[in-house]
């Protein structure tokens, strides 16, 4: 095995050579990072031309495939010269052979560092994390160790340890390129959005065309509170076939909470045309797009949407929940109203649920209060046998309401010394409501006598 180590580390040194010769026999490369790029890479200036380091290399590692006197000097122009896989296995061999064979030309930190770079650009992170943390024990203040060892917490998803090796990296060397953008986007995944802004805005000025960065940034912006900068640059990259169904999504929810639904109907929309997005993206769009179809009272366009984010996911969030409400309101006009009309149209409503309440009885209205959390309407009942005034207490809700509102209803009613109350819901009322109202004047009327009352009433 050993000998076809050789052979293989011989066949990429012709063909070195031979680019040697062609380019002048002088070539020297900085360890590329192409993804990212960083300075370093543990560069050697060669006292002899590289045909000659190769020739003598060989012809060491001929006699014996272990001799650092041959491996080292292989190393640095297969490192030099990017060949990153047959650099990783030389260094891989110094560091195996480091312990038993006694040579001042093995630098074991360096052997580490080097096998860990090699590992990252050949994207064997785990393999480069555990090479550059065993550099790290050596070389704790070593630009490489730290800016590569980050490099690939971040690839890693381990944002937190990403962080704090490129911090060190940046203050070993702060003109160093591409820490900003890791630094930023390690303290974004970790959710230190104001942190990572200013990496982000020095990641861009160095390259203004990093959209990654860009997004990253106007997101970070958003989750600040500063959704009024961040959308300018959510809607310069909604055409974008990488970023634009993610952009698109915030900007439709940035303009919903600004109440600008039809606007956010548009975002969703553009969002869905970039079919390629990633799947979660696609369902989330739709999703958003149905509770904007829904508030603009458009059932059936958002009900539609929800089955088919239910054909795929069955559980997505409450999707089932908003299937069931929305169906009975798409056959339930005044329910519609009742939940999501306006005021002025959900009054009226109110107005005629009471008028209608008694059959045989004359009703007048006397007061309509409207608060934010529920709405009372005073009427006068007069019949053959009583004359009332009463209060109904109208929650928009299709939650349970709870004893504390109900007692504050009643405590209201034997303050103003009314004779009855009706406390009315599109929900339930809680078991302790139901128990607390035994004996007292109140009733309570919940969703399944409502929508009675409510198909009654002519549209």
């Amino acid at each position: 095995m050993m000998f076809s180590y050789v052979i293989a580390a011989i066949a990429v040194c012709v063909v070195i050579v031979v680019l040697m010769v062609l380019s002048g026999g002088k070539k020297k490369v900085a360890a590329d990072a192409s993804a990212p790029d960083a300075p370093g890479g543990g560069k050697k200036k060669p006292t002899k031309s590289q045909s000659q380091i190769v020739k003598e290399a060989n012809r060491r590692l001929a006699k014996n495939p272990d001799d650092p006197n041959g491996l080292v000097p292989l190393g640095d122009v297969c490192f030099t010269n990017q060949v990153w896989d047959k650099a990783l296995s030389i260094y891989q061999n110094l560091i195996r052979i480091s312990s038993t064979v006694v040579s001042d030309k093995i630098n074991i930190g360096e052997a580490k560092t080097r096998a860990g770079i090699c590992s990252f650009k050949l994207e064997k992170y785990d393999d480069a994390i555990k090479y550059l943390t065993e550099a790290y024990a050596l070389a704790p203040h070593s630009f490489d160790v730290n800016y590569y060892l980050g490099a690939a917490f971040c690839k890693g998803k381990q944002y937190d340890k990403a962080t704090s090796c490129l911090k060190k990296a940046m203050m070993i060397d702060p003109q160093a390129e591409n820490i900003n953008v890791l630094l930023g986007e390690s303290l974004y995944k970790t959710n230190h959005f104001k942190e990572s802004q200013p990496y982000f805005k020095k990641a861009l000025d160095a390259d203004p065309g990093n959209k990654e960065a860009l997004f990253d940034l106007a997101d970070a912006m958003s989750e600040e509170g500063h959704g009024d900068k961040a959308i300018k640059v959510f809607m310069h990259l909604r055409p974008d076939p990488v970023y634009g169904a993610r952009s698109c999504l915030r900007a439709g929810i940035y303009h919903f909470n600004q109440g600008t639904k039809d606007v956010a109907v548009q975002d969703f929309l553009i969002g869905l045309k970039h079919t390629s997005a990633a799947p979660e993206t696609l369902t989330e769009l739709k999703y958003r797009l149905a509770l904007c179809y829904f508030d603009l009272n458009k059932f059936p366009q958002g009900l539609d949407l929800l089955r088919q984010i239910r054909a795929t996911d069955e559980n997505y969030k409450d999707v089932n929940a908003l299937i069931a409400r929305y169906q009975e309101l798409s056959q339930n006009t005044n329910l519609q109203v009742y939940l999501s009309g306006t005021v002025g149209d959900f009054t009226a409503l109110c107005r005629k649920i009471v008028s209608s309440f008694y059959k045989n009885a004359n009703v007048t209205i006397q007061d309509i209060r409207v608060g934010s959390a529920y709405t009372d309407i005073v009427a006068n009942v007069s019949s053959p046998r009583f004359d009332n005034t009463e209060v109904f207490r109208f929650f928009r809700t299709t939650g349970t309401t709870g004893e504390f509102y109900v007692r504050e209803f009643h405590d209201s009613l034997h303050d103003a010394k009314l004779d009855k109350g009706f406390c009315v819901t599109a929900g339930a009322f809680s078991s302790e409501a139901h128990k607390y109202i035994e004996g007292r004047p109140v009733d309570l009327i919940e969703k399944v006598q409502l929508s009675k009352l409510l198909k009654a009433i002519a549209v």
